[in-house]
């Protein structure tokens, strides 16, 4: 059967955005992906690092200085990362700017800082830096130079708000992506016959981008990838990638090629794929339990050169299917 859709996007967050309707499905289509994309932009405008005067900039400017007032959702953001750096012991934290700058990651000229450079980032770095004033939506940082990123689940957290707005439109089904790496989707892709469930997704094969490595379907549910693959330098023969390990403050080494989550929300899946690509194949139990509401794909080298694992964590195989195109070895864990 085939399937048409009706796909409006923009440049967003240094990826491209897109809405992606079922063709002919929803009346003024076009208008409601515009209004999403601008919600998108206005919330890229709020947590940027990138410009001095969006909110999270202004925030990391004068937080060391004493009590900072944050706008009500951005403030519940902040207060559920902090909950995900618990949750990940760590491997997801979003106070760990100073580290992101030090490596010329921020920049995207990535460099080895000093030894003395990388000390004085490290204790710039932590969520445990960061105090939180519940009763009156408040932020004080406890040190000089603490800055906030929300790399690692902005894009994702933006994501969630447009599908939001997409169902208070009365939009039955949609899919939004940012960059193809943080994805949620919602309805069902196409018509809704009898036995069809959500949208179906392309995982592209993290040594090949050219070849797809698995299909997963999204039933209500969003997707993020995490890797290095597109982002490193290269040190004395060694590749170092852009995914920091907050708990060293140095470039992840836990062997994982790029980690991928399934989640009922797109900023959990961006921020936990983030943190298995730090704590590596012995978090899968822990970030990703059978019977759990979340799935992980890991790809990780095989023993052969030039081979890889791929490790699935609690997705049955209707919603992720395995397409070998080579050198790949399949493992299910509970």
């Amino acid at each position: 059967m085939d399937l048409h859709s009706l796909v409006v996007g923009r440049d967003l967050m240094a990826c491209r955005f897109e809405v992606v309707f079922n063709a002919g499905e929803v009346d003024d289509a076009t208008e409601i992906a515009v209004d999403a994309l601008d919600l998108v932009e206005h919330i890229e405008g709020r947590i940027t690092v990138y410009r001095d005067t969006s909110e999270l900039a202004r925030l990391n400017a004068a937080a060391a200085a004493g009590w900072q007032p944050v706008s009500p959702d951005l403030f519940a953001l902040l207060l559920h990362a902090r909950g995900l750096a618990a949750a990940t012991a760590g491997g997801f934290d979003c106070a760990t700017g100073a580290l992101t700058r030090a490596w010329g990651f921020l920049e995207r000229r990535g460099r080895t800082p000093s030894a003395t450079a990388l000390a004085a980032a490290r204790e710039r770095s932590g969520l445990d830096l960061v105090e939180f004033d519940e009763a009156a939506g408040r932020v004080r940082f406890r040190r000089q130079g603490v800055e906030l990123n929300l790399g690692a689940i902005g894009k994702g957290w933006a994501i969630d708000r447009a599908v939001a707005a997409l169902r208070a439109a009365g939009v039955p089904s949609a899919l939004v992506h940012g960059g193809q790496s943080s994805v949620r989707a919602l309805g069902v892709q196409g018509p809704a016959t009898p036995g069809r469930r959500g949208w179906k997704v392309g995982l592209r094969h993290p040594l090949r981008p050219a070849e797809r490595l698995a299909t997963i379907t999204l039933a209500d549910r969003a997707l993020g990838t995490s890797g290095s693959g597109t982002q490193f330098f290269v040190d004395r023969g060694k590749k170092l990638g852009h995914i920091l390990d907050p708990r060293t403050g140095r470039p992840a080494d836990a062997g994982v090629i790029s980690a991928t989550v399934v989640a009922p929300e797109a900023a959990d899946a961006d921020a936990l794929s983030t943190a298995l690509s730090v704590l590596g194949e012995g978090a899968l139990e822990r970030l990703a339990p059978r019977g759990g509401a979340v799935g992980a794909v890991l790809v990780v080298p095989a023993a052969a050169p030039g081979a890889v694992r791929v490790v699935v964590a609690n997705l049955d195989d209707d919603t992720c299917v395995v397409e070998s195109p080579g050198a790949v070895e399949i493992e299910r864990v509970a």
